[in-house]
């Protein structure tokens, strides 16, 4: 071996190996826009990308500012002031985040329609024939759409926004009190300068998030950059056409991101550790305390136990439809498909995580943060690049099976549930990278030094030494890809096989053919499982 050159160990091979399985759908979509079979950009451009994007822009603007108002206000009268009810609601405003978009847009539409019980009250209270004796508006449109999305992503705000304010030193108001400074102007002069790089990165989530939804704008009706992706390729049969689209959400995703960095960039706050005493909450007694108690209770009520009640009261009603065979085979499907993902996911994140840390190697080194673009990228995205590439591997590898064995194996990785675990994969990389990027951060150096100093492997040091430490974390970002896994709904629709159906997938088809009696058992699963993953994440929370 020449002077220099150092060889390529296991740990190295293996991080880089992941990294390209991560990147392969982003770099396939970009192949497949530059390179199209038939080039629609120009058509795209004149006709409808501009009310895909316009669309887009709008809801992402007012998911943001709804999220950002919700998310901040609520966190600053937890973390700041004492008031009926704090303690459970400060555990109750992560609830919504249990609850898919989509199955609240199927509530609200459900509760509210033309043929929902208070429309149908209102006409038997006023003696109305029909629609044209009094004025309603409209559910199926887009200011519904933020709505829903903004109620049920506001706890991303939320929880990073109460970290923010609980972590401030309580001097600063101390001083802004001696001052002058009411309770209005410490909160927008002292307070949420300090927190503002917190509600910025939440804001930024729930920006994405929102690109990302596909349930509830196509419920809706509301034609976004994702709808635009569906209908490009599947109804226009042009693949091109849809990756074209989607690099203008993966450019905005990107712009998106870059501005959110730059703007912490440009601000930076210090607190002195010496001075660091937490903030001493304020006591809001009579009138005061129950408002701040109604404000916090609202966004709980409307983002998780309306779309729950209507949800249980369908099932209920309809009590038929939790032995219905359709759902018991997309509950398994679900368990197995989620299940799946999140053991791969989190298994090729610890090993690329502390194969990074062993080889101490540049080029792993930098791929790492480059392989949670997955979590940026929208599930509709995802799917046409996972799909588009593993077609083609899948008819090269049938074509040499037939050639030599006679055999026709058929499509393997599309043809089954391989395509879905692998985009799942991909879209939640990010959680169990960064879960166990802090577990290992968390252990100190001297442990597996000892290990190695006794003869251990790097390998027999992850497993007897950081493994047993790490079951927390790992049980943690389990879960979490679980619960998402069981919640994505554009890639399923994409990638999932003929006649397959997943609990989302099955709450999607239902609903969509007005049908939330059969859909409302799948919901509430769903419902119920991550109810557990956000109880979980609370109590970690609140043990910190």
């Amino acid at each position: 071996m020449a002077p220099g050159i150092r060889r390529l160990d296991l740990w190295s091979a293996g991080a880089l190996a992941i990294a390209a399985l991560v990147l392969v759908p982003i770099v396939a979509v970009f192949w497949l826009a530059a390179f199209p079979s038939e080039n629609i950009w120009p058509h795209l451009i004149a006709t409808v990308l501009p009310r895909y994007l316009g669309n887009t822009l709008v809801l992402m603007t007012g998911v943001g500012l709804l999220t950002a108002v919700v998310g901040t206000g609520t966190a600053w009268l937890v973390a700041m002031h004492d008031f009926p009810g704090r303690a459970w609601l400060s555990w109750a405003l992560l609830m919504p985040l249990a609850i898919p978009a989509y199955v609240g847009a199927y509530a609200l539409v459900d509760f509210l329609d033309y043929a929902g019980p208070v429309q149908t009250a209102l006409r038997a209270t006023f003696g109305w024939t029909g629609a044209g004796d009094y004025v309603f508006p409209s559910i199926r449109s887009l200011p519904s759409a933020v709505l829903v999305i903004g109620l049920s992503l506001y706890p991303y705000v939320y929880l990073l926004a109460r970290a923010a304010f609980s972590e401030q030193s309580g001097a600063g108001y101390e001083v802004a009190r001696a001052l002058g400074a009411g309770p209005w102007r410490r909160f927008l002069r002292v307070g949420l300068p300090l927190a503002r790089p917190a509600v910025a990165a939440g804001v930024a989530v729930t920006m994405m998030e929102t690109v990302n939804d596909f349930g509830v704008v196509d419920f809706f009706g509301v034609q976004t950059l994702t709808t635009g992706i569906f209908s490009t390729w599947l109804s226009g049969g042009n693949a091109g056409g849809a990756a074209q689209i989607a690099c203008v959400i993966l450019v905005l995703i990107a712009g998106l991101v870059l501005v959110e960095r730059q703007s912490r960039a440009s601000r930076r706050f210090w607190q002195a550790a010496r001075s660091q005493r937490p903030v001493a909450r304020t006591a809001l007694r009579g009138a005061r305390g129950w408002t701040a108690t109604l404000a916090c209770a609202v966004p709980v009520i409307l983002g998780f136990v309306f779309p729950a009640g209507v949800m249980a009261w369908h099932s209920v009603v309809s009590a038929e439809g939790w032995l219905a065979p359709g759902l018991i085979r997309a509950l398994v499907n679900t368990l197995v498909v989620a299940g799946a993902a999140a053991v791969v996911t989190v298994s090729l994140a610890l090993f690329m995580t502390y194969g990074v840390r062993m080889t101490g190697r540049t080029l792993p080194r930098r791929l790492l943060p480059v392989t949670t673009v997955g979590y940026a990228a929208p599930g509709a995205v995802l799917g046409l690049g996972v799909l588009i590439p593993l077609a083609a591997l899948d008819n090269q590898v049938a074509d040499a099976v037939v050639a030599l064995t006679g055999h026709d194996p058929g499509l393997i990785l599309t043809g089954s549930s391989a395509a879905l675990v692998f985009a799942y994969v991909v879209r939640f990389f990010a959680i169990g990278q960064g879960a166990a990027d802090a577990a290992l951060g968390r252990i100190p150096p001297s442990l597996p030094m000892a290990a190695r100093s006794l003869g251990r492997t790097p390998g027999g040091v992850l497993r007897a030494v950081h493994l047993p430490l790490m079951r927390g974390s790992v049980a943690m970002a389990l879960l979490l890809v679980f619960v998402d896994a069981m919640k994505e709904l554009p890639a399923t629709l994409l990638l999932r096989p003929f006649n397959f159906n997943t609990l989302a997938t099955r709450v999607h088809d239902q609903a969509s053919l007005e049908r939330l009696a059969q859909a409302a058992p799948a919901a509430l699963v769903i419902t119920g499982v991550g109810l557990i993953a956000v109880l979980l994440l609370a109590r970690a929370d609140a043990s910190r």
